[in-house]
């Protein structure tokens, strides 16, 4: 536990894990205008709230990984398919945490705009640690992976 927490403490001290915070923030309003403009049109069309939220994610992430891939974790690329896959599971566990977000809001009252727009920054935190972590975590160097 006390590694854990040391390890932790040492990320925070570290500028350069900010900087890519604040890439991964700045990919994420751009993931964030995309998903609200596609999930609105959708609405408008009379696509269900659940389902206009869906395809938005599936716009949004695409748009999302490329830009993640190419700028915030530039020096973290590892093989497209399999960094791909991994980006696009823990993209899944962030929509469905975003969906049941969403759900919850508009069964409290809020607008479904509105709900969207809270919903997605909710579930940001968990998008981040995920694809920090995991999905763009530092490719392992030749001999560590033979041992």
């Amino acid at each position: 536990m006390h590694r854990h927490r040391t390890r932790a403490h040492a990320a925070l001290r570290t500028r350069h894990n900010w900087v890519q915070l604040a890439k991964f923030c700045v990919v994420g309003v751009v993931g964030y205008g995309i998903n609200l403009a596609v999930y609105t049109a959708l609405i408008h069309a009379g696509l269900h709230y659940l389902l206009a939220a869906t395809c938005s994610f599936l716009v949004a992430v695409t748009s999302n990984y490329t830009l993640n891939r190419v700028w915030t974790f530039r020096d973290r690329r590892a093989g497209l398919a399999a960094q791909g896959m991994r980006f696009f599971v823990v993209s899944l566990a962030s929509l469905g945490a975003n969906l049941l977000a969403l759900h919850v809001l508009i069964t409290l009252g809020a607008g479904k705009l509105v709900g969207q727009a809270i919903a997605i920054v909710l579930v940001t935190p968990l998008n981040f640690i995920g694809n920090r972590l995991w999905s763009f975590r530092h490719p392992r160097a030749p001999q560590e992976e033979a041992a």
